[in-house]
């Protein structure tokens, strides 16, 4: 499986961004999904996940209410819709597919298996 992210760049505090994650190779459609981002000295950290089926979510608290995941099964393609974004929002995000078939949505970063190449959004105040 080869997943390319993509949607990143350079936005005024407020905008809004929409990142997509496509996969190839193998189909993604049968496994839960996540979005994490990595800004520099920190950890890689957990930002949304979406169920193999996709009528489950989840978020950090950090992003309730601002940033949207959805899967589009026959694009093989997950999104990540960004708004209100703040300069704290500045970050590598990187999507993933979680390691267990029909497995439900997992924080940690070792529960997922494959990883995209990231996308760099940066938020200017």
């Amino acid at each position: 499986v080869q997943l390319q992210a993509s949607g990143g760049g350079l936005v005024q505090a407020g905008g809004s961004l929409r990142l997509a994650c496509a996969a190839s190779g193998r189909t993604v459609s049968s496994y839960a999904m996540g979005w994490f981002r990595q800004s520099p000295g920190k950890e890689r950290e957990f930002v949304a996940g979406i169920s193999w089926s996709g009528f489950y979510t989840d978020y950090t608290d950090s992003v309730k209410g601002r940033f949207t995941i959805s899967r589009n099964k026959a694009k093989n393609t997950v999104y990540l819709q960004m708004n209100s974004l703040k300069p704290g929002d500045t970050a590598v995000y990187y999507c993933a597919r979680l390691r267990a078939r029909q497995g439900p949505i997992r924080r940690e970063v070792t529960e997922y298996d494959y990883w995209g190449q990231g996308t760099l959004v940066t938020v200017s105040s």
